[in-house]
């Protein structure tokens, strides 16, 4: 009896242990300045959305992401289709690059205004020790210099991607919390996810 007492206790204490670790790798982290991340999971993963606090009410609001390979010897593939918000307990996927030319024409503007608000939280994260070339977005502005428009994006070493993210506006609040999910394309395992309140 008292075995199966001290296996009780055991399995007791290995599910909790467990369910921290679960937790740990999910907790996302208060940037400030509109941004969070968590660099505890396989992909590091930033999300700033200070755009995003002061458009609440664009058809379409933008986000912009940070990704990296957590591991230096790990290539980990994002799409377009690896890429999801859960807001309210429904799953959203990014519009396709032709709906958004086709449905919203801020793209420039949102750019521009991006291009004026305070980067410190997302620069004194783990992004400040990666490299992010911007030869191509899954979402640039029709500009004489945008950049190349791709589906999917590779990041490996200490190269990662940033890119701007679109979704479709489903009712913004302030004060509402949205969850950030990405994963690799060849490993669905390999994922991170973050999770935001727009302010």
């Amino acid at each position: 009896m008292k075995i199966i007492k001290s296996i009780s206790v055991l399995l007791v204490l290995l599910l909790a242990v467990a369910g921290f670790a679960q937790e740990k790798q999910e907790k996302t982290e208060d940037l400030g300045m509109g941004a969070f991340a968590n660099e505890r999971g396989p992909i590091l993963l930033a999300v700033d959305a200070a755009l995003a606090d002061f458009q609440m009410k664009s058809p379409y609001v933008m986000f912009v992401f940070y990704m990296a390979s957590k591991s230096p010897n790990q290539d980990i593939v994002v799409g377009r289709d690896t890429i999801s918000m859960i807001y309210e307990g429904k799953e959203y996927k990014m519009p396709s690059f032709k709906e958004l030319r086709d449905n919203y024409t801020g793209t420039i503007r949102d750019v521009d205004f991006y291009r004026h608000l305070g980067k410190e939280g997302v620069i004194a994260s783990w992004v400040r020790l990666y490299n992010f070339p911007q030869r191509a977005d899954f979402f640039p502005p029709l500009t004489m210099r945008g950049t190349l428009a791709v589906d999917q994006a590779s990041m490996y070493s200490f190269t990662g991607f940033r890119t701007k993210v679109y979704f479709k506006n489903p009712g913004f609040k302030k004060g509402d919390r949205l969850t950030f999910k990405v994963w690799d394309k060849k490993d669905p395992n390999i994922a991170s996810q973050v999770e935001v309140v727009l302010d």
